[in-house]
């Protein structure tokens, strides 16, 4: 997202802020100790300074500030000898180890942390690798947001080829978090990318594709407990000549198509089955076909961007939101919900969020 420099200033000086908050401080319990009578006893404060350091300095900058409240407590005793002065200096120096043994922990889980969300970074990008914007007359955007941002890690998946038979696009939720379903996801998106994409002349074999591949990755590596693993996805082929889309949709929320201001929910005629559950229910597929005219926006979605809720509990309008975008380029309209979805949530997302957007150029002349 694009931020103007004054609101990143002001972030910048907050942040600088909340960092010199224990010095600041120890000047304000230093200056009350000393404009205050002794019997206030200010002073008995100090300790806390350095308490409140080890949640955000390294080690030595904490014992360094704890050893100048010591001294701040030692000159102050000189001007108040009735202040009771080893008492407070033994809390202070008592603290400050406290404090360094803490502020030592810390660094040592940040720097776990650090390495966890590197491995995580990592695995995401099998799954959402990077694409190009357009493919021929076809111009596509994608986004992706993480509903806990410590992880940056989900099942939501998403992938753009450009075949002989087509533009074909594949989008998709894994039921579970976490690496077991970034493995799931991979799976499907690698059995997309390197097979059925290509090779297959129709979207029911891809799907059928996919399916195997889920269910062979979920033999291999079984889900913790009694639920099976499943997966909702959507495949769209968009024909070089334009025109038209032909969907296959496997348990997963409908597109949404913008046509001069009027909006159309692209529901299946037929459900077809979730992947990984077609040995349970029959592996009967539908495609449905739609028209596409240049300059339609079509809109692709994981279910955490319909399911986005506010904090009364309502769900994010996306129909009526969608209904009033004017025609935009994609990247445009995904900046938009980006901004709508966090300002309407709060910034607290309670699932992974991923969506194409996809328009449709006027061919050259």
């Amino acid at each position: 997202m694009i931020e103007s420099g004054r609101p990143r200033l002001r972030r910048r000086h907050g942040r600088w802020l909340v960092r010199l908050s224990p010095v600041i401080l120890t000047v304000v319990i230093a200056s009350l100790a000393y404009a205050t009578p002794p019997d206030v006893a200010f002073s008995r404060l100090l300790p806390a300074a350095p308490a409140l350091a080890a949640a955000m300095w390294p080690v030595l900058p904490t014992i360094l500030l704890g050893t100048v409240c010591l001294l701040l407590m030692i000159g102050l005793s000189l001007v108040f000898p009735v202040l009771g002065t080893w008492w407070t200096a033994a809390g202070i120096i008592a603290v400050t180890v406290a404090a360094a043994y803490g502020s030592h922990v810390r660094l040592q889980r940040e720097r776990t942390l650090f390495q966890v969300r590197l491995v995580a970074d990592a695995a995401q990008q099998v799954v959402l690798s990077p694409m190009p914007r357009r493919f021929g007359n076809v111009e596509i955007e994608s986004l992706y947001l993480a509903a806990a941002a410590e992880a940056r890690i989900g099942g939501d998946f998403y992938e753009v080829v450009d075949t002989r038979f087509g533009v074909r696009l594949l989008i998709g939720d894994v039921r579970g978090k976490g690496l077991p379903a970034v493995g799931a996801a991979a799976a499907i998106v690698n059995s997309f990318r390197e097979a059925a994409a290509y090779s297959e002349a129709d979207m029911v074999s891809i799907a059928r594709r996919l399916d195997a591949s889920s269910t062979r990755y979920n033999a291999a590596f079984p889900p913790e407990g009694p639920m099976e693993r499943f997966a909702t996805a959507l495949l769209v082929e968009i024909p070089h000549e334009g025109r038209r889309i032909d969907i296959l949709n496997c348990g997963h929320p409908p597109p949404l198509l913008l046509n001069r201001g009027q909006l159309r929910t692209l529901e299946p005629t037929t459900p077809s089955p979730l992947l990984n559950l077609a040995e349970l229910i029959g592996d009967h597929y539908t495609i449905d076909t739609f028209d596409f005219a240049p300059g339609d926006l079509l809109l692709l979605y994981t279910d955490g961007v319909a399911e986005a809720r506010a904090r009364d509990g309502g769900f994010f309008p996306l129909a009526a939101w969608m209904r009033r975008q004017p025609p935009t380029p994609p990247h445009e309209l995904l900046t938009a919900l980006h901004r709508d979805l966090l300002r309407y949530s709060k910034g607290r997302l309670d699932d992974d969020i991923a969506a194409l957007a996809v328009r449709l150029r006027e061919p050259p002349r």
